[in-house]
């Protein structure tokens, strides 16, 4: 099992390439759309600068995200892209700042955490591992739009275990949003990591096998790339289902990718 400190020390490593993309833009640049409908750098920094807020307001405890929750239920899910158009009509250099300082006051907080706390969220309570882990999906995710807005590279890391292992154990979650009755039997799921190893999951003789890269993976659940494009490997019918239904974050399912110019945004909370 990996541990708290681990998964933190990859958020915040993800959070610095992030960083390393965007740090240098000049302002007419964070104009640029991304791959996700109407959303410009700005927008997908934004999100993540009111994501990590929400986040902090959820490791500060149950009752003070309860009143959140409760004050922001009136805008539904409007309120992701609410919150990213707020901080997107900042000074870039202003917005930076405040996602730079944002992102790295959170990793503190969840460090802090005492041992075995549960984290409230949109799904269910997580661990600080777990809730780390989110982080750092969500993180490459909205990176890899910036990248591809860019035309920069997002070179694969072994960092994308965590988005892999997140994206397995939502595997029954996936299931049931789309109104599906998550399979009774566990899958086996081999991905080829970025450094040649084998990441594995489930039982080595299941019926029900997922085989192909880690990045194929981690883009197929955090809907990224459509799956069409995607050189994963499915071994029976609730495996090759899965692969049309796999999100690694909270929420109701979307459209997936079809292209890279006609899409809808994924933002995972």
């Amino acid at each position: 099992m990996v541990s708290p400190a681990a998964v933190l020390a990859d958020l915040v490593a993800e959070g610095d390439a992030v960083e390393a993309l965007v740090a240098a833009l000049e302002p007419p640049l964070w104009r640029t759309q991304t791959p996700s409908a109407g959303w410009t750098v700005a927008h997908q920094i934004g999100h993540l600068l009111w994501t990590d807020a929400v986040a902090a307001v959820a490791v500060a405890g149950p009752d003070r995200f309860a009143r959140l929750v409760q004050e922001k239920a009136a805008l539904g899910a409007a309120m992701v892209d609410i919150g990213a158009q707020e901080h997107a009509a900042r000074p870039p250099h202003e917005l930076f700042q405040a996602w730079r300082h944002g992102r790295r006051e959170l990793a503190e907080q969840i460090a802090a955490l005492p041992e075995g706390a549960a984290v409230p969220w949109f799904g269910p309570p997580m661990s600080a591992a777990s809730f780390a882990t989110a982080r750092l999906m969500e993180t490459w995710a909205h990176g890899l739009d910036i990248a591809d807005a860019l035309g920069a590279a997002w070179p694969a890391t072994n960092r994308l275990q965590h988005v892999a292992h997140i994206g397995v154990r939502a595997r029954d979650y996936a299931f049931l949003v789309n109104g599906l009755t998550p399979p009774a039997e566990p899958f086996r799921v081999e991905l080829a990591a970025p450094d040649g190893q084998t990441w594995a999951w489930g039982p080595e003789h299941a019926a029900q096998r997922v085989a192909g890269s880690a990045l194929d993976f981690c883009h197929l659940v955090c809907q990224r790339r459509p799956p069409s494009t995607l050189g994963l490997v499915a071994d029976g019918d609730d495996a090759r289902r899965w692969l049309t239904v796999a999100q690694a974050f909270a929420g109701p399912p979307g459209s997936r990718r079809e292209d890279q110019e006609t899409t809808r945004r994924k933002a995972p909370v």
